[in-house]
C-alpha cells in the first residue's frame, strides 16, 4: 500500500511536474466540487536532464482543500498505489480490493440471481450502498443490479458496479475509511472510494495476463492497452481498454435427491446436476478515457468509461421427483399432471407407502400411457433440470467540466456528469411450467432487465482567506449540487411472464427460476435533490488543525437533511499526532428499492420455492407492514495516532458508526389463499403460484465499532529496497433495534456474524533496478454462513448453519523490469490451495464448500502477466 514515508518513487522531474499539476487539480474533484489550488507553470524541462525526484503520494479525500498524504491526513486514509493493485492475481477491481484493504469484503457469489453478475461489497461491516465510489473525485453512479439475495448483511442494497475499471487505467485507488455524507452525500456512511485515472501525454503499454486454478479450470485471460497522446501543446488523452475472459470454475458434489432419482433409474441426471463456482465470463470488454487541456486561468477537463459485460451462471436443480409447480405440488408424493384443455388426469405415485420412490419404469410407464393431452415434465426431463442464468451488462459514463481561477484567488469548479448502467437477463434450460409442452424454441427466456441513470451538475468556489488568527490563511470550500436518478424495468419476453393454460391447475408461472418483469411492474421511477454544502479549514496554530463541514439536501419524495462534520488533527511532535472526527450522516432510499416488483427461486429452509419482492406501497405489502422508505440516519465517530519518523510509519484508528433505520429486505412472508386471491384480483395475475413475499423498509438499528491499524517499514536489507507492510481491521456490527415483525433473529445472527470480526495482511516486498518479488499472508478470522439462507441458525431446528475457520492464505509473486520497457511477472493466488473446510450440508444443494467464504473456495491460482511500457 502506497504510504506517506513508505513507497516514495523515484519519478523523472518532467513526471513530477504533471503529477504535481494532477494532485493539484485533484483537489478539485470531491464529489460535489473542491477549492483549486493555482496551477504551477511547468519546470525548465532543459534543467532538469535526467535527474530524478520523490514525490508523497497524496489524496483528495477526506478534505475538499489541501491534498494531503496518508501520514498528514485528519481522517484515516488508504492509497493503493496502481503496481500494488495489479500486481496480484485478481483480475476483478473487487477481488483486487480485498485483498489490499482489510476492512473491504467480498464474496464469490456463486447462485444468487442478479448478485452473481454484480458482486456485493462491504467495507467496514456495512452494505455496499453504504460506500460512495467516486471517479476523479466525482460521484459514480450506482448499478441497475438490486441484490435480492445478499446473505442477510447485503439483502436490498443497490451499490455501484466497480468491476468496469480496467486496472491499468488507473493512478491510483483511495480509500477513506470514515464517515463523509458531510462532505459528498448520500451513501457516505461506510466511507468513500476513489478511483484516480491515469494522466499521460505520451507513452503507454500493452499487457496480457493468463491465469488457472490449481484444480484446472477457471482460466483467465486479460488483454490491456492505452495510449497517452498530446491534446493541443497543454493538454493530454489518455486512452485505456481492456478485453477479459475467464471460464467457470466447479465446487460441487452430488446432490442427495440426484443420488436418490438416479438409484431409481431416472435417466439423463447430470452428474453433478448443480454447478457451484465462479461464473463464466463469456466478454468483458471496457474502455476508459481521461482528457484535458490547461490554459492560462482555466482548463477543461473530460473524462468517462464505457463496458460491456456477459456472465453466464448456474442456478437450482429441478428434482423430477421433488420441484414444486414443474413436477409435484404435495412435497414429491405424487406426480404434478395437468391437461390444457382442463380434462381430468390420473393420479401418477412418486413414492410408496413406506417413502420410497417409484422405479422410474413404472413412473414412465404411466405418464406414456396419459390419456388425450394429459401432460407431465418427465416427458420432457425425466433427469430434471437445471436452468442456466445470465445476464448483458453495460455501462458508460461521462464527465465533464471547466474549472479555474477568477478574481482575488477564488477558484471555481463547474462540471455535469451522466451515468448509465443496464442489465438485460436471460435464462435458458429452463421451463415456463404454465405452458405445459408449448415452451419457446432453445427453452430460452428474456425476462426483461433493469436500467440505472444518473444526472447531475455542480458548481463550485473555494478560496484561501488570511485572518489574524491562524497560523495560515483559512480555507473554504462551499458549492452547489443538482441530481437526477431514475430506475426503469423494462418488461421480460411474452414466455418468461405468460400465464398458461396449466395455471390454475398449479402449475409455476413465468421462467422457471427468474420470472419475467411482465409489462404491470415495469415502469420508470426517478427522483431528484439538490444540495448546498459549505467546508471550511483552518490551521489555529503549526501543530492544530480544525476543519468543519456542513451539507443540506432537498429530496423531491421524502424532504430535507441536514448533516454536518468536524475533523480535529494536532501534531504532538513533529513525528507523532493525533486526530479525531465526529459527523452525521443519510442514505436515501433508491427509485429502485421504493418500486421494484420481482419474482425469484430462494430456498425456504431447504425447499426451492417462488418469492415475490413487492414495493413497500403494494396492498399485500402492507398487510404484511410496508410503510414508505425514509433515509438511513448515522452518527461517525472517530478516534487515531499517527507516528511517522523516518522509515517507521503507524497509524491506528478507532470507529464508532452508529446507524438507525437501516434500509433492506424484510423476511419472508407466508401468503394465506385469500391473499393470493386478493392479488390476482388487485391485476396481478403471475401471484396465483407465490408463496412468500419480501419487500424493502426501514425496519432495525446497527452499531458498527472497529479498530484499523495500518505500519509500514523500509529498509535496504538483502542490497535493497524492502518494505515491510502490514494492515489489519478489527470490526463487529451489533443489531441494537430490530422489528421482530420484519425480519427475524436468523436475519439479526447474520448480519452480526456473517463477515470475519478479523481481517488483515502481512507484506514483504523487495525492489531491485530490474527484480521485484512480494510475499503476502492474508488472514482471515472466523466466519459464518446460513446455508442456502435457510432462515434458522440452529440445526436442530432445521437449519443449515456453517461456522467457518480463521485461515491463512498466502500469495507470492517475482517479477522482472528491463530497460527496453518489458516486464514480466509471474506469481501465485493462495500458493498452498487453502479452501474452507468441506460443506456439512452439501448433499443437499450440491456445494462442495461453504459458499461465502471470505477468501472464496476455488483454491490456489498461478498467473503470469507480460507486458511492454513504451
Amino acid at each position: 500500500m502506497m504510504l506517506a514515508g513508505e513507497c516514495k518513487p523515484r519519478i523523472p522531474t518532467t513526471v513530477l511536474a504533471a503529477a504535481v499539476r494532477s494532485a493539484l487539480v485533484l483537489a478539485t474533484l470531491a464529489a460535489g466540487g473542491t477549492a483549486l489550488a493555482q496551477t504551477p507553470p511547468p519546470p525548465d524541462e532543459g534543467a532538469a536532464g535526467s535527474e530524478a525526484t520523490t514525490l508523497d503520494t497524496v489524496s483528495v479525500l477526506g478534505s475538499r482543500n489541501k491534498p494531503r498524504t496518508v501520514s498528514s491526513s485528519a481522517v484515516p486514509i488508504d492509497i493503493i498505489g496502481s503496481d500494488e493493485f495489479r500486481n496480484q492475481g485478481a483480475t476483478d477491481a473487487l477481488d483486487q480490493l480485498r485483498v489490499v484493504v482489510p476492512s473491504f469484503n467480498v464474496s464469490t457469489i456463486p447462485i444468487d440471481d442478479a448478485a452473481s453478475l454484480v458482486r456485493p461489497a462491504n467495507l467496514r461491516g456495512l452494505p455496499p450502498d453504504n460506500t460512495l465510489v467516486l471517479v476523479n473525485g466525482k460521484r459514480f453512479h450506482r448499478s441497475a443490479v438490486i441484490t435480492f439475495l445478499g446473505h442477510g448483511l447485503s439483502d436490498g442494497s443497490q451499490g455501484p458496479d466497480i468491476s468496469v475499471f480496467p486496472s491499468l487505467a488507473l493512478e491510483q485507488v483511495e480509500v477513506l475509511r470514515d464517515g463523509a455524507a458531510a462532505q459528498y452525500g448520500s451513501d457516505a456512511i461506510a466511507g468513500v472510494l476513489n478511483f484516480s485515472l491515469k494522466r499521460l501525454d505520451e507513452g503507454g503499454a500493452v499487457e496480457a495476463f493468463a491465469g488457472e486454478y490449481y484444480e484446472g479450470d477457471g482460466f483467465s485471460q486479460v488483454y490491456s492497452a492505452q495510449i497517452g497522446l498530446p491534446l493541443t501543446a497543454s493538454g493530454f488523452a489518455t486512452l485505456t481498454a481492456e478485453w477479459r475472459q475467464a471460464d467457470p470454475t466447479s465446487r460441487s458434489v452430488q446432490r442427495d435427491d440426484a443420488a436418490e432419482a438416479i438409484a431409481a433409474g431416472y435417466p439423463d441426471v447430470p452428474v453433478p446436476t448443480q454447478i457451484w463456482g465462479s461464473p463464466e465470463v463469456k466478454e468483458d470488454a471496457k474502455f476508459v478515457a481521461n482528457l484535458g487541456i490547461t490554459g492560462e486561468s482555466v482548463e477543461a477537463y473530460l473524462f468517462g468509461n464505457y463496458a460491456q459485460r456477459e456472465i453466464d451462471g448456474g442456478f437450482y436443480y429441478r428434482s423430477p421427483t421433488g420441484r414444486s409447480g414443474v413436477y409435484t405440488n404435495d412435497g414429491g408424493q405424487t406426480l404434478l399432471v395437468g391437461s390444457p384443455s382442463g380434462a381430468t388426469c390420473p393420479t401418477i405415485a412418486l413414492r410408496d407407502p413406506d417413502g420410497n420412490l417409484v422405479p422410474y419404469a413404472a413412473v414412465s410407464t404411466a405418464v406414456a400411457a396419459l390419456p388425450g393431452d394429459c401432460f407431465s415434465f418427465l416427458s420432457l426431463f425425466p433427469g430434471g433440470f437445471t436452468p442456466r442464468f445470465g445476464g448483458e451488462l453495460e455501462d458508460m459514463s461521462v464527465v465533464g467540466g471547466l474549472r479555474g481561477i477568477w478574481g482575488d484567488g477564488w477558484s471555481w469548479d463547474v462540471s455535469a456528469t451522466y451515468g448509465r448502467n443496464e442489465i438485460d437477463f436471460y435464462m435458458y434450460n429452463t421451463v415456463n411450467a404454465s405452458l405445459g409442452p408449448a415452451q419457446p424454441a432453445g427453452y430460452f427466456f428474456r425476462p426483461g432487465g433493469n436500467t440505472q441513470t444518473e444526472t447531475g451538475v455542480n458548481f463550485d468556489i473555494g478560496k484561501d482567506i488570511a485572518t489574524g488568527f491562524t497560523s495560515e490563511p483559512l480555507r473554504l470550500a462551499a458549492g452547489l449540487e443538482w441530481r437526477d436518478e431514475e430506475f426503469e424495468t423494462r418488461a421480460g419476453d411474452a414466455a418468461s411472464t405468460a400465464i398458461g393454460p396449466l395455471t390454475e391447475q398449479g402449475f409455476a408461472i413465468g421462467s422457471n427460476g427468474f420470472n419475467g418483469f411482465s409489462p404491470r411492474t415495469a415502469g420508470t421511477w426517478s427522483r431528484s435533490n439538490w444540495a448546498a454544502y459549505v467546508d471550511l479549514e483552518a490551521m489555529f496554530t503549526d501543530r492544530f488543525l480544525l476543519a468543519a463541514a456542513l451539507r443540506y439536501e432537498d429530496f423531491d419524495d421524502f424532504g430535507t437533511t441536514t448533516n454536518g462534520k468536524l475533523t480535529a488533527r494536532y501534531d504532538v511532535t513533529d513525528a507523532f499526532a493525533l486526530r479525531a472526527a465526529a459527523s452525521t450522516g443519510f442514505r436515501a432510499p433508491t427509485p429502485g428499492q421504493a418500486n421494484v416488483s420481482q419474482i425469484t427461486t430462494a430456498f425456504v429452509g431447504t425447499e426451492l420455492r417462488d418469492v415475490a419482492t413487492l414495493p413497500p406501497t403494494n396492498i399485500i405489502a402492507q398487510l404484511k407492514g410496508a410503510q414508505p422508505l425514509t433515509p438511513e440516519e448515522s452518527t461517525n465517530l472517530s478516534l487515531g495516532l499517527v507516528f511517522d519518523s523516518g522509515p517507521w510509519l503507524f497509524t491506528a484508528d478507532a470507529y464508532r458508526i452508529r446507524t438507525e433505520d437501516r434500509i433492506a429486505l424484510s423476511r419472508y412472508f407466508a401468503l394465506t389463499d385469500e391473499e393470493r386471491e386478493q392479488l390476482v384480483e388487485s391485476g396481478a395475475p403471475e401471484a396465483a403460484s407465490l408463496s412468500e413475499v419480501t419487500y424493502f423498509g426501514n425496519a432495525f438499528d446497527t452499531t458498527t465499532t472497529g479498530l484499523d491499524v495500518v505500519t509500514s517499514y523500509q529498509s535496504e536489507l538483502f542490497g535493497a529496497a524492502t518494505t515491510f507492510s502490514l494492515a489489519a481491521n478489527w470490526n463487529r456490527t451489533e443489531v441494537d433495534r430490530y422489528d421482530a415483525d420484519f425480519i427475524d433473529e436468523a436475519r439479526v445472527y447474520k448480519i452480526e456474524e456473517s463477515l470475519p470480526t478479523t481481517k488483515g495482511y502481512f507484506s514483504v516486498l523487495h525492489q531491485r533496478e530490474v527484480f521485484h518479488a512480494n510475499l503476502r499472508l492474508s488472514y482471515y478470522g472466523a466466519w459464518f454462513e446460513d446455508h442456502l439462507d435457510s432462515g434458522v441458525i440452529s440445526a436442530e431446528d432445521g437449519g443449515l448453519p456453517i461456522d467457518g475457520d480463521s485461515a491463512l492464505i498466502v500469495d507470492a509473486e517475482v517479477g522482472w523490469k528491463f530497460a527496453n520497457g518489458v516486464y514480466v511477472n509471474v506469481g501465485a493466488q493462495n500458493l498452498f490451495d487453502e479452501t474452507p473446510d468441506d460443506n456439512p450440508w452439501g448433499g443437499i444443494a450440491g456445494a462442495a464448500y461453504p459458499v461465502h467464504s471470505p477468501y472464496g473456495f476455488n483454491g490456489g491460482f498461478y498467473y503470469a502477466r507480460v507486458g511492454w511500457k513504451f
